[in-house]
């Protein structure tokens, strides 16, 4: 590949009397689960909550309105806390300052679709840098900084489904503005331009995805012959594996899973559905703390990695009715159907750390026969008729984004990885790179890590030339092969 130049260097469950009250079926995070003993009926703190951000005016300090958040006056709070993530996320910093003054992706024009929180904030704000223009439509909670920094975020904490779908399209359908860049977490951007705005779709330069689902979905559209741009599979690259997948998930399961639920862990029955770098990270964590830990797979390989560390590896149906704890983390959708929800124990615990809302079937729950009970912020009982309770996290959204926070470190891996591949795509001489799915070249891969190892005050040995002609390696890398 081409370098790239910077400028720098089964228990049965005991009935509770429930309380009757009105059962929601909105879809809505915000407009569900009314029924609360609890006065965090919404998944914000926030007391300018009764309007909606899309009927709001709203105006920022440099004048511009080009944006739609939850309250632009909370974006000094922001500010602060995008302050406390750049403190460990100086390998991002450092890639910014380095590309100052090449500006390699002068005339870029990004459209992304990622989760707004204060690390990713990080990237939008500081990566302006490079040049590029951005606009970015996702669930956030980052105070809304990234709108005095020239971001156009269209995204809120609590969006419905048709917000959702209302801000990307925002995104995209601009006057004057037509972006050239995709940068997507899950394909949704993706599927929205290639499906409503085809005539954009064709004239994108490059198209960046990190999430497993999102990339499942360009290799669908590659197989089929209908991805007319290339693409980077940011997913399988070996940093976003490694880290953002299960060092990332190793920490952060349990931090929302604490935060929610106050549950002690040990000698607790958890099935975790999946046993790829996520569900490696969360079966580790669990079992550190003692808990009792089965795993589902589909693939042999993944399921004999997960025997070996210890773990039993069963159909969700033969656990499903002693466990205290499911966890779906395998990108799949209904891996969690309504069959197994009416046969889970009493106060069983569910929640995702896989894909958006799709892995666990909470449409089947939004039924007349069961009542919803909001408890706090992020935590539904869902209530059936015999009294028994589950209790259901984030209503089957990501855990992690919802109801805690992602380590900063590891997303400044991520957003670097990110930020290479957009470099890489955009500044490629024509033919590089065709109408395909790429993965990320090594180098670049080997270039992010390298990046972080300062803040462990890490020194790499070098190979001498003797010992780099006997592997047949470059002194300088890439050290692992692309199919690594």
């Amino acid at each position: 590949c081409q370098q790239i130049q910077f400028a720098d260097d089964m228990q049965e469950f005991t009935k509770f009397p429930t309380k009757t009250g009105r059962r929601s079926l909105s879809r809505s995070i915000s407009q569900s689960s009314t029924d609360s003993y609890s006065s965090a009926a919404s998944y914000t703190d926030s007391s300018d909550d009764e309007v909606s951000p899309r009927e709001k005016q709203q105006t920022n300090s440099k004048g511009s309105s080009n944006f739609c958040v939850k309250n632009i006056k909370q974006a000094e709070f922001g500010r602060r806390e995008i302050e406390i993530a750049e403190q460990d996320m100086s390998a991002l910093i450092s890639l910014r300052k380095r590309a100052q003054g090449e500006k390699p992706l002068a005339g870029a024009k990004i459209v992304g679709c990622t989760h707004i929180t204060a690390q990713t904030a990080v990237s939008g704000c500081l990566f302006g840098g490079t040049g590029q223009e951005r606009a970015f439509p996702r669930p956030a909670d980052c105070r809304d900084a990234p709108v005095l920094a020239g971001v156009a975020v269209f995204a809120w904490k609590g969006e419905s489904e048709d917000d959702f779908w209302w801000c990307i399209d925002r995104c995209v359908n601009v006057d004057g503005w037509q972006a050239n860049m995709i940068l997507d977490d899950g394909g949704d951007l993706t599927h929205w331009v290639y499906k409503k705005y085809p005539s954009v779709f064709k004239k994108i330069r490059g198209i960046v995805e990190e999430s497993v689902t999102g990339v499942h979905r360009l290799y669908q559209l590659s197989k089929a012959g209908k991805l007319c741009v290339p693409a980077m599979n940011v997913n399988d690259s070996v940093t976003k594996q490694k880290f953002d997948n299960l060092y990332c998930c190793r920490e952060s399961i349990l931090d929302g899973l604490k935060r929610t639920t106050d549950v002690m862990f040990g000698g607790k029955q958890v099935v975790v559905c999946g046993y790829g770098e996520v569900g490696k990270g969360c079966c580790a964590a669990l079992k550190a703390l003692g808990a009792i830990v089965y795993v589902t797979e589909i693939d042999p390989i993944c399921a004999l990695q997960a025997c070996m560390d210890g773990f039993r590896v069963v159909k969700l149906s033969e656990v499903i009715r002693q466990v205290d704890v499911v966890i779906t983390c395998t990108g799949n959708k209904n891996v969690v159907t309504r069959e197994h929800l009416d046969r889970m124990k009493n106060s069983c615990i569910v929640c995702n750390m896989g894909h958006s809302n799709t892995e666990i079937d909470v449409t089947s729950l939004r039924m007349p026969e069961l009542t919803w009970e909001r408890v706090r912020s992020q935590v539904d009982h869902v209530i059936w008729p015999d009294g028994k309770r589950v209790v259901l996290l984030a209503e089957g959204r990501l855990l992690n984004l919802s109801c805690s926070t992602v380590p900063t470190f590891v997303l400044s891996i991520t957003a670097t990885t990110q930020a290479l591949a957009l470099i890489e795509l955009y500044n490629a001489p024509e033919g590089r790179y065709k109408q395909d799915v790429y993965l990320l070249p090594k180098k670049m891969d080997e270039y992010v890590a390298s990046l972080h190892l300062p803040s462990f005050d890490a020194h790499l040995t070098e190979l001498t030339d003797d010992q780099a002609k006997y592997l047949g390696l470059n002194k300088n890398g890439p050290f692992k092969p692309n199919y690594y």
